[in-house]
């Protein structure tokens, strides 16, 4: 077993507490290509939001794989920013509904399985390993473990 796989009741990294406090700089939504999966209820809300059809949002906002999953579009001509990234202020569009998946940021299952993982993402957003410390508890809820 690799040291960055854990099973059972066997020590985590964040055992003892995480750091995180957005500094609402837009890292996590750009830099890189990426998927941000969306389930048809939040693409309902989301275009609600927006006061466009489904149809529209799909069409203009979201790609699909070839399984038919939905994932919002990132710009490659802007440094792959999440096209819901504002250009200027670089704060979301839809921050009030925003996909599950960016709500747990920076607990995401993957990077709680991996320290690795973790220190990578973590040399990217200033706001991973300060401000406010998150108990174990509170951050496998927020990750939904």
């Amino acid at each position: 077993m690799s040291d960055t796989q854990q099973t059972g009741n066997s020590p985590r990294f964040y055992d003892g507490g995480l750091r995180f406090s957005c500094k609402e700089c837009g890292a996590c939504c750009s830099k890189d290509p990426g998927d941000i999966w969306v389930s048809e209820a939040e693409i309902q809300r989301i275009a609600q939001y927006l006061k466009i059809s489904v149809e529209e949002l799909t069409r203009l906002c979201l790609r699909e794989d070839i399984c038919g999953n939905k994932s919002i579009k990132d710009l490659p001509e802007r440094n792959y920013d999440c096209i819901f990234q504002d250009a200027k202020t670089r704060r979301c569009k839809i921050y009030p509904v925003r996909p599950k998946q960016c709500a747990q940021f920076p607990f995401w299952k993957s990077m709680l399985e991996n320290k690795a993982e973790w220190d990578f993402y973590a040399k990217r957003c200033p706001g991973m390993n300060s401000g406010k410390l998150y108990t174990k508890e509170e951050i496998e809820k927020a990750a939904g473990l």
